[in-house]
């Protein structure tokens, strides 16, 4: 009579299970490792037996910190579309007073400026400006911390970053400090040369335009991240780039994308010879498309 229960991306906690009627000795049965189910964190149930998806962490952090919790750092960061690279632990924010441990791979601070979510896919994460600084003081050195910082100033104006800087806690934030100047966009990033590269290649091949420079979500709402080139009609992805982003093509995969990397110096020299693969995933995805049409 338990297998109607449907939660949201499967995540449950076993308070909820036992107000529907479950035994602690029906859900310890199920979570046994030939089980059908899983204990993803303490007190929370994943109701798979399979690997489970960043969204469905996201999902267990909110469930095991409570109704008051908010997801910050670079998962609130990526929510909100700015393309850093994953982090291997999901920071939730929950008030002071809360008595609430870190676990597994949840990391969890108590904070007197909890503050109000925003709610994106269903899920609560704290605005861009307090996301960028909570990540940033959390930043393994000075590259990723610039990295972190000139990212989310893509998306939000310094001036925001700066009142978030000197409105919340000081520690760890010496670094951060040092950085938040005007000159903080300051990069050698290509990306004109590299667009323009790209741009003259394709002209050259049948392909269709792409859109440049948009964020590619997978079928959970998890960002992959923001490709230069891509075509969401057959979901083929394309990066101009002389040092592979964090973007790893297995995980694009994972998420129903085809994403292709060229190096910018190779399309220079040899464009149909570097357009080579983009042009055998993209005919691959189109022979695909039409098999399930059919």
């Amino acid at each position: 009579m338990h297998d109607d229960l449907s939660p949201a991306d499967k995540v449950i906690t076993i308070a909820e299970l036992r107000a529907h009627g479950m035994t602690n000795h029906a859900i310890s049965t199920r979570c046994r490792p030939s089980g059908p189910w899983q204990r993803i964190l303490r007190g929370v149930v994943l109701m798979s037996a399979t690997q489970p998806t960043r969204r469905q962490r996201l999902r267990a952090a909110v469930a095991y910190a409570g109704p008051e919790s908010v997801v910050s750092g670079v998962d609130a960061m990526r929510a909100h579309g700015v393309d850093v690279p994953p982090s291997a632990d999901v920071l939730v924010l929950v008030p002071a007073r809360r008595r609430l441990a870190s676990s597994s791979y949840l990391a969890v601070e108590r904070t007197i400026r909890t503050p109000r979510p925003v709610i994106l896919a269903d899920l609560p994460y704290a605005p861009l400006p307090r996301a960028a600084l909570d990540a940033a003081r959390r930043a393994a050195n000075s590259e990723q911390l610039r990295a972190l910082l000139a990212a989310a100033a893509s998306l939000c104006p310094v001036a925001a970053l700066r009142a978030e800087l000197n409105a919340g806690s000081q520690r760890g934030t010496a670094e951060v400090r040092k950085l938040m100047t005007d000159d903080l966009i300051e990069t050698t990033d290509v990306l004109p040369v590299a667009d323009a590269l790209a741009k003259r290649a394709l002209r050259s091949t049948a392909l269709p335009p792409p859109r440049w420079h948009v964020p590619v979500y997978d079928h959970t709402g998890m960002l992959l991240g923001i490709p230069d080139a891509w075509w969401p009609e057959m979901s083929v992805a394309w990066n101009v780039v002389t040092q592979a982003r964090h973007h790893d093509p297995r995980i694009w995969a994972a998420g129903g994308v085809t994403l292709v990397r060229t190096d910018p110096q190779h399309l220079h020299a040899n464009p149909a010879n570097a357009t080579s693969e983009l042009l055998a995933a993209y005919a691959k995805a189109a022979a695909n498309t039409r098999r399930r049409a059919s």
